[in-house]
């Protein structure tokens, strides 16, 4: 039994609101069965995500300026994906207990410090349909809050004292540090290939998510070839997560993705979709350069840039590279122990690639 049983009565936990949020999504797709996987899935892992919550919760508020910052974007809650990648990751061992609970506070904690300082880097103003904490709070208090969330991060680690993950997790924020620097050096260049495009991923999205799945298997006590299996799948699961991401900057709901459309392109990132529309389509770039230039896309610029992907099946060609990812994450998972906790890990790889958010 998981640590968070007692928890069951709390409200519902932001991962279990994913959880059904992508059940209604894939319902509304004719994807019964995936949705039904998706509701058994989440009423398995209810207390644990509870106990996740009711961890977030117990941070300081309203006990300084840093402090407002930081929790200003963790009570708005958010997917709480990779809290329940270490979730799952400890269930197909023996079970979520208190060192996985510290395991996967650490990790939202982590990607909530990437978060706050990249609105400041971007000079975001919404986020989760809400003024960011750099508007709110300043910029400075934000880059403040997003070092205390990752001090706590890591102090969390220690005190799981799962051997490994603290060293881990350092060479992943090393690894997130760069690629940021990597897409920062990569800004508003239509030269930026796939490769790049792949580099930036791996390191600022895809990295974490190993992490995750890594250290939920090592709190589960698997050995070294389950975790390796479970870091494999994190990479695949990394990948498939931002190519989506990338398709909804420009086929999204700005209501449900809580941005606006094209935000990316405007900040001057070449993601994967105008990566793919450029090689099949090489006068793009005369647009692409006006909106570069000018910071933002307007209506039409947007409109153009939007029916170019659209023509050239650029959406698409991401939308496949995503389910591409998903297949190869479930394949990673062929070495684990057959039952419900591998099962639950395909759901998620290949729900993730129909999320609308």
């Amino acid at each position: 039994m998981g640590i968070g049983a007692a928890n069951m009565e709390t409200t519902p936990s932001a991962g279990g609101e994913l959880l059904a949020r992508l059940g209604d999504v894939c319902g509304e797709r004719g994807l019964g069965g995936l949705a039904a996987r998706l509701r058994a899935l989440g009423e398995g892992v209810a207390g644990d995500m509870s106990a996740i919550e009711a961890a977030l919760a117990e941070l300081p508020r309203g006990a300084g300026l840093v402090a407002r910052s930081a929790t200003h974007l963790l009570d708005l809650g958010g997917k709480r994906l990779r809290p329940l990648c270490v979730a799952l990751a400890a269930r197909v061992g023996r079970g979520f207990d208190a060192a996985a609970r510290e395991l996967a506070v650490a990790v939202e904690l982590t990607h909530t410090a990437t978060l706050l300082h990249d609105d400041v880097v971007d000079l975001g103003v919404m986020r989760r349909n809400v003024a960011t904490a750099r508007v709110v709070y300043g910029n400075a208090a934000s880059i403040f809050a997003g070092d205390w969330l990752l001090v706590e991060a890591l102090r969390r680690v220690r005190r799981s004292e799962v051997p490994g993950a603290l060293d881990r997790l350092l060479g992943v924020i090393e690894e997130m540090i760069f690629a940021e620097s990597l897409q920062l050096e990569s800004r508003g260049r239509l030269a930026a290939g796939r490769a790049e495009w792949l580099a930036v991923v791996e390191g600022k999205t895809a990295a974490l998510f190993r992490w995750a799945m890594w250290a939920g298997g090592r709190a589960g006590g698997l050995g070294e070839r389950e975790c390796a299996a479970l870091e494999a799948y994190g990479r695949h699961l990394g990948v498939a997560f931002q190519v989506i991401d990338d398709v909804l900057d420009f086929a999204g709901d700005p209501a449900v993705t809580g941005k606006a459309l094209l935000t990316d392109l405007g900040e001057g990132k070449l993601t994967y979709p105008l990566i793919v529309a450029l090689e099949r389509e090489p006068s793009l770039a005369a647009v692409l350069t006006e909106v570069l230039a000018a910071g933002e896309a307007d209506a039409a610029a947007g409109a153009q840039v939007v029916a170019v992907l659209r023509a050239t099946g650029a959406i698409d060609a991401a939308r496949t590279l995503a389910e591409d990812s998903a297949r190869e994450a479930v394949g990673c998972l062929g070495v684990l122990p057959a039952g419900r906790a591998r099962g639950d890990l395909e759901t998620i790889a290949v729900a993730t690639v129909n999320r609308d958010r």
